[in-house]
């Protein structure tokens, strides 16, 4: 039996094992989209969750408007307590309003959980988030990177923005993960219509303490040092 468990561990890692009580306190507001097992707490010990989810903000000429949420639990007397919600608590999402004289409302969002990494450092994982907003042209993209901040909350360690479209991709790289950042790249100049460079590629590591981008086609914003 003892040999099975390794084996499981060894094939499967540490969210094989773990046995998380699916009691959220309080529940995600509306209809579940996506959950994410991560260990922000380290990989010795119970992992949190990270739950999207949307809930219908109103209706109109036969189409539906939501407001997302990001909700991020971590495990606590014997249910998972939310830690960190999404607008209530801040980014990455807005609080969408209905528009003047009209059945819409905006900002139109999305969001998506791209995964779990030892961005920062070994044996403890990040939350990394992707979403989505749109009132006018494109809208804006953002990439959010989740870590444990004071009070054992969760909160942003760095974001990055783009207009229009921003995706990330977890790399493995002999010196740990990083996050490669997919989208178009716009100088200081350029329109929404005309991007400087259509498809654009950069690099997002943490090193020595400090979050980088290479080449710097996107907006880096720093947020808490986490773990």
């Amino acid at each position: 039996m003892i040999g099975r468990t390794i084996m499981v561990a060894l094939l499967f890692g540490t969210a094989a094992l773990a046995q998380p009580n699916t009691t959220f306190v309080p529940m995600p507001p509306g209809t579940t989209v996506q959950k994410q097992l991560v260990a922000l707490d380290g990989l010795a010990h119970d992992q949190w969750q990270a739950v999207v989810s949307k809930k219908v903000a109103g209706s109109g000429n036969g189409r539906e408007f939501y407001q997302w949420y990001l909700s991020i639990y971590a495990p606590r007397a014997g249910a998972y307590r939310i830690r960190y919600q999404s607008p209530r608590n801040g980014g990455p999402l807005e609080r969408v309003a209905q528009a003047a004289g009209a059945k819409m409302w905006f900002p139109v969002q999305d969001l998506k959980l791209v995964g779990a990494a030892q961005l920062m450092r070994k044996h403890y994982e990040q939350l990394i988030v992707s979403s989505h907003a749109m009132a006018a042209d494109c809208g804006s993209a953002t990439v959010s990177v989740f870590t444990t901040g004071m009070a054992g909350r969760a909160a942003p360690a760095v974001t990055v923005t783009n207009p229009c479209e921003l995706r990330a991709t977890i790399v493995n790289q002999p010196d740990g993960p990083v996050l490669e950042l997919h989208g178009p790249y716009y100088a200081g100049d350029a329109a929404m219509c005309c991007p400087t460079k259509a498809k654009a590629t950069a690099v997002l590591s943490y090193r020595h303490g400090k979050w980088s981008e290479t080449p710097n086609y996107f907006k880096v914003e720093g947020g808490t040092a986490g773990r």
